[in-house]
């Protein structure tokens, strides 16, 4: 019996979704403009893909999506959690407070209850100082009917997590199991403030999670679609329903990450550089072995510095419905200001009174969609100018991202990407795929499962092969949790960085691991 999976992308345009079949054909497409609820497109898009496939609903075992719930909860600062904070680190952290540097606007949604307790670890493990286990019991008394997610963060929990699964323990004696708790040694790096930032935005969003999550397998029934759902995260691989509404942090940038992978898929590249081209943005990343390269800088989330795993992305605000404004002086400014969704009622070859850099190819030739027509009255030299300017905008971000003076292949995805031609200085080639239109939903379609571990290690005490064999085993068993099959899990990226500094041969090891789908 043939298996077949749907995988679903929400963009800042349009939501699309695919149907592949077990060798990965594509079956059907679909592209339905993205809702304010985001959820209507959803539902609208896979209403239209299985429709246009014809396969047999029975057959569709795996769901997965791509969404951008969770990063506009935390953007547009709307349903959050009542979340509160308890740092382990008095008194070694006294002197910086939970949310510094965060925004005041969401500062006064997510800080109204911020403690900081006796206890935590030094790099090694050694306890700076023991637990306070009554003050833990009588801020869950204080919070009792007040909050409904709490972050808990100690110092150095990436080395020991004692202290934090020790409150967590407490904190299901005294409010009871139901309350949702986020550990921040399962979340982020070694750096405090921006793990305790990130452990504190993950509890922020786990109930827009776990709606978005409901919704999706309702979708799914109401089609009569009975699947295994999944969830892109940022990294391009996909996690359970049960892990995202643990972890929806690691939901955030997945769309990016997710044309990235299709990109890959598509053109067979495992090495390139991914231009994605939406209604709004274009993101431009880095294929390191099939999979996106990793941001090694703090990533800036709604204006909170984190330090969770976050692909190395450049956005720009150009896209297919990107404004071009004319100014009286014969110059012109192109975005970041975009129509977005609203192109084929607002543009002007499609009735509308706003020129886009979509109306500029149209009226060059370049593009045949709309009505021609309604863009001939405008002057075909600016409109040259214009499109040279676009293309130099996408030619210097391919620049930002080089790594080396070498032309590299370029891949084009997203049904913007007719935007630009097919060379471009920086590239060794343009690569345009079939189902370009549709890269995202693709990349979120043929996604493994995948996990990543990042610790501090005293190699004195086993040597580096057995560390290095301990750090493999801690992030295939996360894997598993994920919803990976261990029998398929490969070893994708292992890096090693010894910490001179630190006694007993310290080195922080990092390890990625992948594989299929149980």
């Amino acid at each position: 019996m043939e298996i077949y999976r749907i995988g679903i992308d929400v963009g800042g345009t349009h939501t699309d979704a695919v149907i592949l079949d077990a060798s990965n054909n594509v079956i059907a497409e679909a592209k339905e403009p993205t809702t304010a609820d985001t959820s209507t497109g959803i539902f609208n898009a896979l209403k239209k893909v299985v429709s246009n496939s014809n396969v047999d609903k029975s057959q569709i075992k795996y769901a997965m999506l791509g969404t951008t719930h969770c990063t506009n909860a935390i953007v547009e600062r709307k349903r959050l959690n009542k979340v509160a904070s308890i740092r382990i680190g008095a008194p070694a952290t006294l002197a910086i407070k939970p949310l510094v540097g965060v925004p005041e606007d969401l500062k006064n949604i997510i800080g109204k209850h911020l403690y900081i307790v006796e206890g935590g670890h030094e790099f090694d493990g050694r306890e700076i100082t023991s637990l306070n286990e009554d003050k833990i019991r009588s801020i869950c008394r204080e919070l009792n009917g007040k909050v409904d997610s709490i972050a808990v963060v100690s110092v150095f929990s990436p080395i020991s997590k004692t202290h934090e699964e020790r409150v967590s323990e407490i904190i299901q004696e005294e409010l009871g199991p139901d309350i949702a708790i986020s550990l921040s040694s399962e979340i982020g790096n070694v750096g405090l403030i921006e793990r305790e930032n990130a452990t504190i935005l993950n509890a922020a969003i786990v109930d827009v999670a776990k709606i978005t999550a409901q919704s999706f397998v309702d979708a799914l029934e109401n089609e009569g679609i009975q699947a295994t759902v999944f969830f892109g995260q940022n990294d391009g691989t996909l996690m359970s329903v049960e892990y995202t509404v643990k972890y929806p942090i690691l939901t955030i940038a997945c769309g990016p990450t997710n044309s990235i992978r299709g990109a890959s898929y598509l053109s067979k590249k495992a090495d390139a550089l991914v231009i994605d081209v939406g209604g709004t943005t274009t993101d431009i990343g880095v294929l390191a072995n099939g999979f996106p390269r990793q941001s090694s800088l703090a990533v800036d989330v709604g204006g909170v510095r984190t330090n969770f795993r976050m692909p190395d992305i450049l956005s720009m605000g150009l896209g297919g419905g990107t404004i071009v404004k004319l100014l009286d002086n014969g110059e012109f400014t192109i975005g970041p200001e975009s129509v977005g969704h609203r192109l084929y009622k607002e543009g002007l070859a499609f009735g509308g009174n706003t020129l886009t850099t979509t109306d500029v190819i149209i009226a060059l030739g370049k593009a045949k969609i709309g009505n021609p027509e309604l863009v001939a009255h405008l002057d075909q030299s600016l409109l040259e100018k214009i499109y040279a300017e676009m293309t130099f905008m996408v030619e210097e971000s391919i620049d930002k991202m080089k790594t080396s003076a070498d032309d590299i292949p370029v891949v084009l995805v997203g049904g913007g990407s007719i935007l630009f031609p097919s060379a471009l200085k920086g590239a060794s080639e343009v690569i345009k795929p079939a189902n370009f239109g549709v890269a995202n939903a693709i990349g979120s379609a043929i996604s493994q499962v995948s996990a990543e571990i990042e610790k501090i290690f005293k190699m004195d005490d086993l040597g580096r092969e057995q560390t290095l064999d301990l750090a493999k085993s801690i992030a295939y068993d996360e894997a598993v949790k994920a919803g990976a099959d261990k029998e398929k899990l490969n070893v994708v990226d292992i890096q090693e960085v010894p910490l001179a500094y630190m006694a007993g041969n310290a080195t922080k090891v990092r390890v990625k691991v992948a594989g299929d789908l149980i």
